[in-house]
């Protein structure tokens, strides 16, 4: 019998099913593997510059808000282009679309160390921005074409675990790199490793898993069977706006507390706990690893609801109500500056269930719109990005005039709680390709 919970997005039974294999014996375990190293560069290359920040501070003469404005700057064009980047991403195909994004956000990361003052910074930054928003829904696409549907949720929790790992470990490692060789250089090296991942990526991967070398026939009958790029139906823009919309502006609320955490950890233990570099590395680098836990449990548990019963629609809200009902209490003690053992447990508790939430936004799109995951999580995604505009610059002028964090740790479980309405609220309905002929005439795609 099907579960339905008005519009059903993944059909189950009432019986336990057993889940798709993921990664044994299977061409797509390559394929996760690849897009994890990515997901972890890519957060590497985007949060070292928090670790970096109070040495970049110091070396140009910079203030709170300045700095805020380096990581706005990011997020300005990393927001701009999530929809048209989707939308290209779908258009020349996963493949080719990485390989261009990984080799431009590799030549950023090499110029963001080669930085002189706050333009150039601000300019390497800019580069960075536009050269990643595209990367993730490009990469949906691909685990669209790739990964059983439902295991949607699980494969999206393991690469976003990945980039949390890459956020967890850049604390330390660019601590270290800072104390022998200067800030600099974590920027220039991870640059480097970003080009050599897509040239790797390019030989690698295919676009369609029919056209990959060794895969069985089992496999491909796993998989969705989607049209190459260039036969995909015109996206339904209206009908995948209405679905999407409510997803983007909960994802903005995720998106305002995650900034928080990756821009804003290092300096308030430095400035309000009085942490050096080496301590308040290794601090941040613990309270960001339960990011990696959250990450993975969050997808692993809502397709486990989908597997006995639930729809996915019901099985990613729950995880959302968890999270983000979590987080917000946990967040709580920060507003009163609590001892530095306290700040540290709540605040790895808080990105803990924070994150619970991360797989189900990532799985919304593919689970209601497998054919335009990328424009649909790139829309979605837009939420993140503006997010990131706002939340550096609002918390950093914040910081600059109050003295203290508690003023916008009291903002963002304000933010949570709207988030926890909004997401019990929400019902994203599956987007079919049968697109109405005002819909395709309206965006000229008839």
């Amino acid at each position: 019998m099907t579960n339905s919970d008005d519009d059903v997005t993944v059909t189950t039974t009432q019986r336990p099913q057993k889940p798709t294999p993921i990664l044994w014996h299977r061409r797509r375990g390559r394929v996760v593997v690849l897009l994890c190293v990515m997901y972890f560069i890519a957060y590497f290359d985007r949060n070292n510059i928090a670790t970096a920040g109070p040495s970049i501070m110091k070396e140009f003469d910079l203030s709170n808000a300045q700095f805020g404005l380096a990581a706005s700057v990011f997020a300005f064009f990393y927001a701009l282009l999530q929809i048209f980047g989707g939308w290209i991403g779908e258009k020349i195909g996963p493949r080719r679309g990485l390989l261009i994004l990984g080799l431009l956000w590799g030549l950023s990361t090499l110029f963001t160390g080669l930085a002189v003052g706050l333009v150039s910074l601000l300019v390497a930054r800019a580069i960075l921005g536009f050269s990643e928003s595209a990367t993730f829904p490009t990469a949906t696409q691909a685990m669209s074409r790739w990964v059983p549907p439902d295991r949607n949720g699980l494969v999206q929790g393991v690469v976003h675990s990945a980039s949390r790992l890459g956020t967890a470990l850049a604390p330390i490692a660019v601590a270290a790199m800072i104390l022998w060789s200067g800030w600099r250089s974590s920027f220039i090296y991870v640059g480097i490793l970003s080009m050599l991942w897509a040239l790797i990526w390019y030989a690698m991967f295919r676009d369609r898993p029919k056209d990959m070398k060794g895969i069985t026939a089992q496999e491909l009958a796993e998989v969705p069977d989607l049209p190459k790029a260039a036969d995909l139906p015109p996206v339904p823009w209206k009908r995948l706006t209405r679905t999407i919309l409510p997803v983007t502006l909960v994802d903005f609320a995720y998106g305002w507390v995650a900034w928080v955490f990756f821009t804003w950890i290092p300096t308030l233990l430095s400035d309000t706990y009085h942490q050096d570099i080496a301590k308040y590395g290794l601090l941040t680098s613990l309270i960001l690893i339960g990011g990696v836990v959250g990450d993975t449990l969050g997808g692993v548990a809502s397709d486990w609801l989908i597997h006995h019963g639930r729809s996915a629609r019901s099985a990613r809200r729950t995880l959302l109500l968890i999270g983000f009902i979590g987080s917000g209490l946990c967040l709580i003690p920060l507003v009163f500056t609590p001892p530095l053992t306290v700040a540290v447990v709540a605040l790895s508790l808080s990105f803990f269930f924070l994150e619970l939430t991360n797989a189900q936004l990532w799985a919304i799109p593919m689970d209601v719109a497998p054919l335009w995951s990328g424009t649909a999580s790139g829309m979605m995604n837009t939420g993140f990005g503006i997010a990131g505009i706002v939340s550096p610059l609002i918390v950093g002028a914040l910081v600059d005039v109050t003295g203290g964090f508690a003023w916008p740790f009291g903002l963002s479980v304000g933010i949570l709680v709207a988030a926890t309405v909004l997401a019990a609220v929400m019902r994203p309905k599956p987007v079919s390709a049968d697109v109405p002929a005002e819909d395709a005439a309206a965006t000229g795609q008839s």
